[in-house]
């Protein structure tokens, strides 16, 4: 019931962390408190689990310390692990905007970590309750004292990885926010991020006829953008650009919507005009909208013209439509928080932790790695990445 390291969270930084020292030749036990270890990497991108992004960039991350990530991002690269996944023998393909996914399962990349943990005659228990941490200067072996339903546990190090508050039903808990309090850490305030917004005013009822409609388009903030698919849900709005821009959005705060994001659309309804006279507004944008979406925003910007030929709208007219296309201003009433986020903006304060090894600056041998720390990546792989590169760090030292 001794071991070198011991690590709290059998999921994507915990068990990299365990590989990495079990290959150091540290004795390493996994704690984990479902009822087995990976549930989040098996339901990661719809089951085929997006692992990494080709385009890494400490730019895709939000933190208070937007620096701190780039240490162990450099460390332990995009590249070592697509190495990793390529001499398993696992078959993966490129997506949108350098996203890698497997070709079959998650269950491959979940299968490839449990392997290299037997290689590294790493042990997990699953179904373990920690019920007290006791630091080394408070027992007599001067070692972490660990109490669980499972029994005793001691350690030289203590690794944190039990993640944030996202996706509960997959077990998620404020245990390691608990810790971080108990060792008067403090922990960021924490939100729910990449995830999907849910409206109570007239735009739901819009959302809710939209349902399954998807549309590129530029979804902004006064302070952030991203050009990507939205979709119309029976609750709100979703999609890429919904997800993406979740986390940078403040309650309140409204968001616009430029439906054609590769069009001046201005230019495009005159040319129409001159082109198309004798063909109806409504008609002419189902060229590039789905129709469905079209009457929806007929009915918000020209209901009482949609009779209208091109023709017959006057230039300052179809400008004023075009400013409304290109800038539709809808108010989020919220998100469908933790049930459905896939992250958990905020967590340990980074200022506290070492950026080489993830250890605790003022209590040696107790690391926090993975969603648990105010790291937090962009949609497309790099909150994985993150897991791998802090488990690595943590997992060369502890």
């Amino acid at each position: 019931m001794i071991f070198d390291v011991i690590i709290i969270g059998g999921g994507a930084s915990g068990l990299f962390c365990a590989i990495t020292a079990g290959q150091r030749g540290r004795s390493v036990l996994v704690l984990e408190s479902s009822n087995k270890v990976g549930k989040k990497i098996l339901m990661s991108g719809g089951g085929r689990c997006n692992f990494t992004n080709l385009d890494i960039d400490p730019e895709c991350y939000l933190s208070a310390n937007p620096h701190f990530c780039k240490s162990a991002l450099s460390r332990y690269t995009q590249w070592d692990f697509i190495s990793l996944v390529e001499k398993h023998g696992i078959a993966y393909e490129e997506r949108k905007h350098g996203q890698l996914f497997c070709k079959e399962s998650a269950k491959e990349i979940l299968s490839m970590l449990i392997s290299e943990c037997d290689k590294a005659a790493v042990k997990i228990h699953t179904q373990c309750e920690v019920s007290s941490v006791t630091a080394p200067e408070h027992n007599t072996d001067n070692q972490y004292l660990l109490n669980t339903n499972l029994g005793k546990f001691r350690a030289n190090s203590l690794v944190i990885a039990s993640g944030g508050l996202s996706i509960p039903k997959m077990g998620a808990s404020n245990f390691a926010y608990k810790i971080a309090n108990q060792f008067k850490i403090p922990v960021l305030a924490n939100r729910a991020g990449l995830v999907p917004f849910t409206f109570s005013d007239s735009f739901k009822e819009i959302s809710e006829r939209l349902s399954g409609v998807s549309q590129e388009v530029i979804l902004s903030t006064p302070n952030k953008q991203f050009q990507e698919s939205i979709l119309f849900t029976h609750r709100g709005l979703s999609g890429p650009a919904a997800l993406q821009l979740s986390s940078y959005w403040s309650p309140g705060e409204s968001i616009q919507i430029n439906l054609l994001p590769d069009e001046d659309i201005e230019s495009l309804l005159i040319k129409a005009k001159e082109h198309t006279p004798k063909i109806l507004l409504r008609n002419y944008l189902s060229q590039y909208l789905a129709k469905k979406l079209v009457i929806e925003l007929q009915e918000l910007f020209w209901p009482e013209e949609h009779y209208k030929l091109m023709t017959d709208f006057s230039d300052k007219r179809l400008k004023e439509i075009a400013e409304k296309l290109s800038a539709w201003e809808i108010k989020p009433s919220g998100t469908e928080g933790y049930r459905t986020a896939e992250v958990t903006l905020g967590g340990v304060d980074t200022d506290y932790l070492s950026s080489q090894t993830m250890e605790i600056k003022n209590q040696s041998g107790l690391y926090f790695i993975g969603e648990a720390v105010d790291v937090t990546g962009h949609l497309g792989g790099y909150n994985f990445q993150w897991a791998w590169s802090s488990g690595y760090v943590a997992g060369l030292i502890v």
